[in-house]
């Protein structure tokens, strides 16, 4: 079982935000989700991020992959 950090969109259309999730990587994406470790709101300015550092330090480090989107957006 291969376990990705990644964004579940949710909002209204053309209004996006987007939950930073632990999820199977089989999984759709809006599909179900393991736990909520922050979210992220592109539409405010400046652009919201909020992520709880020690639960993303912990799937890291039980070898969860994030995306390439998440990796920009934590760096």
């Amino acid at each position: 079982m291969a376990v990705k950090i990644r964004l579940n969109r949710t909002g209204a259309k053309n209004q996006p935000s987007f939950r930073i999730v632990v999820a199977d990587s089989s999984v759709k994406r809006d599909g179900k989700y393991l736990e909520i470790i922050g979210h992220f709101d592109p539409k405010t300015d400046p652009k919201k991020l909020v992520i709880d550092q020690e639960r993303y330090q912990y799937w890291l480090k039980v070898g969860a992959q994030p995306t390439e989107a998440v990796r920009k957006l934590v760096k």
